[in-house]
């Protein structure tokens, strides 16, 4: 067994989440933010955003090479159509702590527990069916460097917060 002083310190993450326009015209925010905070993850940045076309772009920059145009152009037209909450969390090993708790990208494959496993049901092949891209409610970045990435893109550095919550005080 490891003496104090041996042990390593757990890393502390900044990860980007996206309440994409079907989870805020559906009034899931609370409780999808309620998920993270349950999992002991502090929210340091908090704001709500129309995406334009430029904006969309430089979000998913890399989209339309990797998945193609009509993906893209789905994708776009799936964020533009309401306003998107932007959350910084910040956490031990927040990334894959905030997708584990989402789920699937594919919410038919999403297990129950998670935010698209219990309030969606869409699935890929739905999506090719409609036209449209897949309504997954949330958008997490995919590891540290994508979070580091996006962070930087959605918000400025004086718009995110530094506090210790009860449970960094009592717990950690």
């Amino acid at each position: 067994m490891a003496k104090d002083s041996e042990q390593t310190e757990q890393p502390v993450e900044r990860t980007l989440v996206l309440l994409k326009p079907d989870a805020v015209v559906r009034g899931f925010a609370g409780k999808i933010i309620a998920r993270f905070e349950d999992a002991a993850l502090k929210i340091v940045g908090v704001k709500m955003k129309q995406m334009d076309a430029d904006f969309t772009r430089r979000h998913y920059f890399d989209l339309e090479e990797r998945l193609g145009r009509e993906v893209y152009d789905f994708t776009a037209t799936f964020m533009q159509q309401g306003p998107v909450i932007a959350l910084v969390l910040e956490g031990f090993d927040a990334v894959a702590t905030v997708r584990k708790i989402v789920g699937s990208t594919y919410p038919n494959e999403a297990p129950a527990g998670t935010v698209r496993g219990d309030f969606s049901h869409y699935s890929k092949a739905a999506s090719v069916v409609a036209g449209k891209a897949v309504a997954n409610l949330v958008h997490a970045s995919g590891n540290r460097d994508e979070a580091a990435q996006e962070i930087d893109l959605w918000f400025d550095k004086d718009e995110l917060y530094a506090y210790r919550t009860l449970a960094e005080i009592y717990t950690y």
